[in-house]
């Protein structure tokens, strides 16, 4: 008679277990409440989704995370390394997100507020502004000027920056 009251009180103390644990495993992962809908990481032992892609923009991105909250879709770019000095996160970053809320709302037809970009010290949130996605678009617009010139300089003389480089293999500048 008592084994079903044991079975019932061990399912409900080990779903809280799992419900709290799942909470933890969001916030060290920098996401905010609601439910992550697209993730291109292994840490939540899901498979890795496809890439948004625009064929108009030319652009592809994997956020490492979407989540829905208040019916509205938010990305999340998890960064591995600490928060850069000054307060602010780098402006590459700030623009990869961006490029992020842009493909959101391209793909999924809806305009996520901001995005998140988290560090391993410090979590910031970046409205996705009409300034913000105009500056992304002259950028993209820049980057496709320089695609079609015959040779594009470098501007670097970091050797780390250059050995991480994605461009290393077919670069003929290589430091």
């Amino acid at each position: 008679m008592m084994l079903p009251i044991y079975a019932a009180i061990a399912l409900i103390l080990a779903a809280l277990v799992l419900l709290w644990q799942s909470n933890r495993t969001q916030k060290t992962a920098g996401l905010p409440g609601g439910r992550v809908i697209y993730t291109d990481t292994r840490a939540w032992g899901s498979k890795v989704e496809s890439p948004l892609y625009d064929g108009m923009l030319g652009l592809t991105g994997k956020p490492d995370y979407l989540v829905e909250k208040n019916g509205r879709i938010i990305p999340v770019e998890v960064k591995t390394g600490r928060a850069p000095h000054g307060g602010a996160p780098y402006d590459s970053h700030i623009y990869q997100l961006a490029a992020y809320c842009l493909l959101v709302e391209k793909t999924m037809r809806t305009r996520p507020p901001y995005g998140i970009i988290h560090y391993e010290n410090q979590t910031f949130a970046i409205d996705y502004t009409p300034a913000l996605e105009s500056a992304l678009l002259d950028i993209l617009a820049e980057m496709r000027r320089d695609e079609r010139r015959a040779e594009i300089a470098r501007s670097h003389d970091s050797q780390a920056r250059c050995a991480h480089c994605g461009f290393r293999n077919t670069c003929d500048q290589k430091l």
